[in-house]
């Protein structure tokens, strides 16, 4: 193996399943709490930490096989990434490629940092709702309060 070689290892391709690239680094970690990975379904994740991009200076890169991510899940990952790529892979191949986007509603993956909320109240079976007040970075409001919640408060809840 010569110099060249050894500089640029490889993650092995994937068959089937999603690759999400460009991931705010050292996010990638909340992406698969997020998304509850891995699970009993979902056996190899590759993950990517911190490596070196042109277009941001770093970011993470993660590879899930046999799995495709659905919309949902897609408006997920845009809060944590809102940069990121995501393909879907079928036989080694990208057949679809898609720019992360927050909607214009966020419902459920969310708390409201306001204990006053009637979210956080137990006996009230309420979903939050907030609506995305700025893309990126990622600010939002709590629908039942108005309480706006910006991007540090939003990753709190991933960790």
């Amino acid at each position: 193996m010569n110099i060249k070689d050894k500089s640029e290892l490889k993650i092995k391709a994937i068959e089937n399943g999603t690759v999400i690239d460009h991931i705010t680094a050292n996010k990638s970690l909340h992406i698969l709490k997020v998304l509850g990975l891995p699970d009993d379904d979902v056996k190899n994740v590759t993950i990517a930490m911190n490596v070196s991009s042109g277009e941001f200076g770093r970011k993470d890169i993660l590879k899930i096989e046999n799995r495709e991510l659905d919309y949902q899940e897609l408006n997920q990952i845009a809060l944590i990434a809102p940069k990121a790529t995501i393909n879907i892979i079928r036989n080694y191949e990208p057949v679809k490629k898609y720019k992360s986007a927050l909607p214009e509603k966020i419902t459920s993956i969310l708390k409201c940092t306001n204990p006053k909320c009637i979210t956080n109240y137990e006996n009230e079976p309420i979903t939050p709702v907030f609506n995305v007040i700025q893309e990126y970075p990622p600010v939002v409001r709590c629908h039942y309060c108005e309480k706006l919640i910006k991007t540090e408060d939003i990753e709190k809840q991933f960790e």
